[in-house]
This record gives C-alpha cells, structure tokens and sequence, in this order.
C-alpha cells in the first residue's frame, strides 16, 4: 500500500497543518478532511474559523481568515489576508547569558589573518567605482587582468573584481542616501575578504572619492589606490593606469597565507530567498541552530531583511540583551511602516508570487520562518545597513528583503561567509563573501543540484534540525577554508553588489 501523504502541525495551538506531501481531497488529517486537493507546502485548517479570526501556524498569528472557514480546507491568499495587530515586544525578558566556549576548546578554520586582526575566508583584488560612469572602466580593468594570466602566478589571489553599481550621481550630496553608498563602498574595501582595493571615478559626479578618502582618513597605499577617468586622461589611459596599479598591488595582497584561525572569527551572514512553505520547517531552523553553534563558538551572525522579519519582531525583541537593544529593533520596524506608507505600499507586498505558489501566504507567515534563521541566542546589537559590525553572538541588520541589496549590506558590514535558504531554486552568488545554498526540499535539491550545497528536505524524512544543523556548520567551517561553495564553482558574483538606494534619483 502506497504510504499515506505526511502533514505537520507545528504547535499545539495552530489551527492549521501544513501539507507535506499533496493532500488529494478526502484526506484525512486531525479530525479534519480535505475538501480539495493542497499542493505540498500549502496548509489545511483543521478547526473551523470564523471570519476575522486569526490563522496560525507556528504558535503565531499568520493572517486572519477573510469568510468563515471550515476544517478540511485549503487555507492561501483566497481565504487569508494580512492585518496589522498589537505585538508584545516584552523587551529582553528571554535573554540569556552568553558564554562562549574557551579558545582552547574552538573549532578552527583555515583563513587569512589580516593587519587589522580581523579574518577573511578569501582574497579578492577588489575594483570599486565611486559612480556608475565608471563601471565600465572597473569591468574593462578585470577583464584585461584575467586574460593576462598574470593571476596564475599568484594563487592564493581568488581573483580581481568588479564592484559596480548605478548611483554615485543625480544624488543629493548630503543626507541618508550619500551616507549608506559612502558606508558601503568603504565596507567593501576593508571587508577582510578583501586584499587590495583600487577605487575609480569618472571625476565630476556626486560622490567623490576625495571626500571618502577624508571622511574615513584613508591614505594611498600598496593595498588601496584610486584614480579618476577624467584626470587620468580618458577610458584607455585609465584602464592602463588601472592595471598597472593592480599590478603592483598584487604581490603584497598574495603574500597572505591560510593559517589556523578560531571559528570566533567568523561573521556570517542569514539570507533566504525564494521561500517556499518548508522554509520556516527545515533550512531556515536548521540554519538557526547552525548558528547556535557558531555563537557558541564565540561567532557572530547577521539576521536582516527588515520587511522580511516584520511580525516575527516581537520573538526577537524578548531575546534582546536589554530594552534599549529591542526597542532600537522596532524603531526600524516603525521606520519601514512610514517608508512604505510613503511610497503607497505596504509591509505586506512580501511573499512574491513564487513564494505565494510555494505556499507562503501572507509577510506574517513569511517572516515567522524567516526569523527562524537567527536561532536562539540573545540578540545582542542591531546595526543599519552596511554598518560595521562590532559586537560578537548573534545580531541583527537593518535592509531591505531584496536578497542582492540586503547581502551587500551584511557584507559592507563585515560578514566573511554567507549561507542562503531557497525552496524555489534563487540563482545567487557573491563576492568577496562565498555564498552557501541550503535547500528547502528534496526535489528543489535534486534539480538544482549544480546550485545546492546542502539539501535540508531531508528533515522532513526524519534528519533532526540538530542534526542539520551540524552538518551546515561543518559546511561553513570547510568553505570558510577554502572550498568552493556550489555558486562559486558556477561563477556568481560578479553583479550582486547592489547597494540601498534611498532617496530622490535628480
């Protein structure tokens, strides 16, 4: 006999189980029967619930139900809706202590010690533009130094990198908007992931180089040198002049070797993208306890996505260290409900089509398994997008949901290694940072394969998140020294430096 479709309620208090397998009609499943057939990841009421009654799943209230709805039914978009409602914030009342094991007791992993104390996982020549008129100046410069094969005299260099991006001019020269494009560019060039930087201009634009070299008092040096199209003399003058510059550069960034660093180094950054209704079930708990472990160990993890926490906030707030922690979490949270009622939006534009037909119905479902990623240690610090990071355990950054945007920021930030949940399959990769994807599901993994690094379906089959977890940190610990994650080994990165755009385009 064929073994019967699996479902899980995931709390006792839920009115809802989610589908694990397709449910045909006349399933039946906690006192309830399907009246029609639900795709795998999508959910099943079990209880009847009356019009303008909240849906829950997890023990948290998802959406609330927009006609009476009776048990056996496919509960989606049709019969749920997103609704503001008062949250607890109960500031830090689940914060814990954080104790970290002795060095003497740490993991290890094989990476670049640099002059600052920092550590990189890699090392990358890094071309950064102060404005998109440069762009294709920096992409010549990497073209021309990869077809020289001058990099295969230096091995322990992973290549030379274009960080372009569209902004730079038609920007107010003050403000919000500057700031984060000015924090960001420098966060790239002193991400320990990064060996060497040249940064170009065009020369006239908004944002000048001169003023971030003051702003943050950088000196010309043989790992930082900058130079403008206009005052070089021209696109093939500077190109020239660019590759002479990394020229010179590139013995003094490879003569950093791998040596045995403390697992406390590490920064990782906590993405997801292209969720599906086993997200918040198997890769984004099993990337928490990942990250437990990693805290543990005296390691830092970034949790962001602000839009994409948005309900889930109040479980963050009461692991915050102390109320001024938690409270400078919902600042943000009350900042991002102005910016989007300001522009005529809503926090609720998230789940995207794919997530939706992957069975994630409303942002509050969403981000309920999306938080999952953070673990369950104290919150530590909350940071805004492309800040420094300085405090150790777990924290959280301030960005946008859009996954190229959000990771530039951790990366701005600090974060030398990155893990990604998908259950629809995203095409990501970045640089300087390597990218580690975790598969929702086993069918996403297997067809995606050339792009999966860890497939966490498998929980679903009876694998605990314990046990997964594990097995992502032993991941983590591996690529951190060097082994290629699957995105590298396909060549991405090169076009996910996307930097927050805020502010009027003039």
């Amino acid at each position: 006999m064929p073994a019967a479709p699996r479902t899980i309620r995931l709390d006792p208090a839920d009115n809802l189980i989610v589908a694990v397998d397709p449910l045909e009609p006349g399933f039946e499943g906690y006192g309830a029967r399907a009246a029609a057939k639900i795709p795998r990841g999508h959910k099943m009421a079990i209880e009847r619930v009356p019009q303008g009654a909240p849906l829950r799943k997890f023990g948290q209230i998802i959406g609330f139900a927009t006609r009476d709805v009776a048990p056996g039914e496919h509960v989606h978009t049709h019969n749920c809706e997103f609704a503001a409602f008062a949250r607890d914030y109960a500031h830090a009342e689940n914060a814990r202590p954080w104790d970290p094991l002795p060095i003497e007791r740490r993991r290890t992993f094989q990476g670049y010690r640099r002059a600052d104390g920092r550590a990189g996982t890699r090392n990358y020549i890094g071309i950064l533009t102060s404005v998109n008129c440069s762009a294709s100046v920096a992409r010549f410069m990497a073209e021309a130094l990869t077809r020289s094969g001058i990099l295969d005299d230096y091995p322990e260099i992973d290549g030379v990198v274009p960080f372009v991006h569209g902004t730079g001019c038609g920007m107010a020269a003050k403000g919000e908007g500057y700031d984060i494009l000015q924090r960001t560019s420098w966060g790239y060039a002193t991400n320990p992931n990064v060996g060497a930087v040249l940064l170009v201009g065009l020369g006239c634009e908004v944002f000048q180089i001169a003023e971030m070299k003051k702003a943050y008092g950088i000196q010309e040096s043989d790992k930082f040198r900058s130079m403008t199209i206009q005052d070089t003399g021209g696109t093939r003058k500077t190109i020239e002049a660019g590759v002479a510059a990394i020229k010179e550069m590139l013995p003094t960034a490879a003569k950093v070797k791998r040596e045995p660093i403390p697992a406390s180094e590490l920064m990782l950054a906590l993405q997801c993208g292209g969720s599906d209704g086993y997200s918040g079930i198997t890769a984004n708990p099993a990337l928490g306890a990942a990250v437990d472990l990693l805290v543990e160990q005296g390691g830092t993890a970034i949790l962001s996505e602000t839009p994409e926490i948005y309900g889930a906030e109040h479980l963050l707030t009461r692991r915050a260290a102390s109320r001024e922690v938690g409270e400078k979490l919902v600042e943000i949270i009350k900042w991002w409900e102005g910016y989007t009622a300001k522009h005529g939006g809503s926090m609720d534009n998230n789940p995207s089509p794919g997530n939706k037909a992957g069975g994630l119905t409303t942002i509050l479902e969403k981000s309920l398994g999306a938080a999952a990623k953070g673990g369950t240690t104290t919150l530590r610090g909350v940071y805004r997008y492309a800040e420094r990071v300085d405090t150790k355990g777990f924290v959280f950054m301030d960005t946008p949901g859009y996954d190229p945007t959000s990771a530039t920021g951790q990366v701005a930030g600090g974060a030398n290694v990155l893990c990604f949940t998908t259950g629809r399959g995203s095409a990501y990769g970045c640089k300087p940072t390597p990218s580690i994807k975790l598969a929702t599901n086993s069918d996403i993994y297997r067809r995606m394969i050339d792009d999966m690094d860890v497939n966490c379906g498998d929980i679903v089959d009876g694998v605990t998140v314990r046990d997964k977890g594990k097995e992502i940190f032993e991941k983590i610990l591996a690529v951190a020294s060097g082994e290629k994650s699957k995105s590298e080994e396909l060549g991405y990165g090169d076009n996910e430096f996307v930097p927050w755009q805020i502010g009027a385009t003039m």
